[in-house]
């Protein structure tokens, strides 16, 4: 018997797990196959190797390696390979590490739809950070696109990034912010979503319960896993993206997945996160 990693082991093709001292089979509860984490990078163009841009997979029996490319990984290049995993590979959940929605004051100020997909298609035709040779910061200051008629406030919050203690979408040049990633990050979603159609479900638009026999794609936090997962070695992007691959893994063997997607918001709390987004694993 061949341990894995944290208490996972391998006897003929079954996975287990322990829990309480005591070896449980996990794979009843298992609602995917393959386990993909991403910590993105919003730096320079789409077309550009990023070295804080790094995916690490899973799978059932195989604890998280790093996938690499062919010096490092541009936006462009981590959307394409990440298309085809998700059309070519059973069912498969990806946490990416940047915002998938606005809060709903943007909504508001812009006399937006409450509909994800509208604002995708919105956002990408006033920041057109998928284009080749467009950055964000160009948008930023008004040499391309039409970002300016796009603003929002760094006060702007979504109610998941209270919750999580996480910066707003819109707070650029700090540490730790997610504004650029987020803003370079979203043309990739609306591209995945025309790449993959139904294959693929968008948590939580598409809805909270995770759909049978599909992949998901949702947006993570990584600190609120690494501390439980230490690393050595590597670039803080890398340890990232391993805990996040690491935390889909073993929280779909033991059902805290299933737990954290379907979440029990109520009411106006619930509507509101339909259209904000949230962050997967925040309670």
């Amino acid at each position: 018997m061949a341990t894995l990693d944290s208490g996972f082991l391998e006897k003929t093709g079954t996975r287990f797990l322990w829990i309480g001292g005591s070896l449980i089979e996990a794979l009843a509860v298992a609602d995917f196959e393959h386990y993909i984490g991403i910590d993105y990078s919003g730096a320079l163009t789409a077309d550009c190797g990023l070295p804080g841009l790094r995916i690490f997979a899973a799978s059932h029996l195989s604890a998280p390696k790093e996938v690499t490319a062919e010096g490092h990984w541009s936006r462009r290049a981590a959307a394409h390979w990440l298309a085809g995993a998700l059309t070519q590979s059973g069912p498969t959940i990806v946490g990416v590490d940047h915002g998938f929605s606005f809060p709903l004051a943007y909504f508001e100020e812009h006399g937006l739809r409450k509909n994800w997909r509208e604002f995708l298609r919105d956002f990408c035709a006033h920041w057109p950070t998928g284009a080749p040779g467009v950055r964000v910061e160009d948008i930023r200051r008004g040499r391309g696109g039409r970002g300016v008629l796009r603003g929002g406030s760094s006060r702007w919050r979504r109610v998941a990034e209270v919750r999580a203690g996480a910066k707003s979408v819109f707070h650029f040049d700090v540490p730790g912010s997610v504004a650029k990633s987020t803003h370079a990050g979203l043309p990739w979603l609306e591209y995945l979503d025309s790449e993959c159609g139904e294959r693929v479900h968008f948590w939580p638009f598409d809805g909270w319960a995770a759909p049978t026999g599909k992949s998901l794609i949702a947006e993570v936090y990584p600190s609120l896993w690494k501390g439980d997962f230490p690393c050595e070695g590597g670039t803080q992007d890398q340890r990232d993206a391993y805990a996040i691959a690491r935390w889909l893994r073993e929280a779909d063997a033991d059902g805290r997945l299933s737990a954290a997607m379907r979440l029990g918001l109520r009411g106006e709390e619930q509507d509101v996160a339909a259209v904000e987004g949230w962050i997967l694993g925040v309670a």
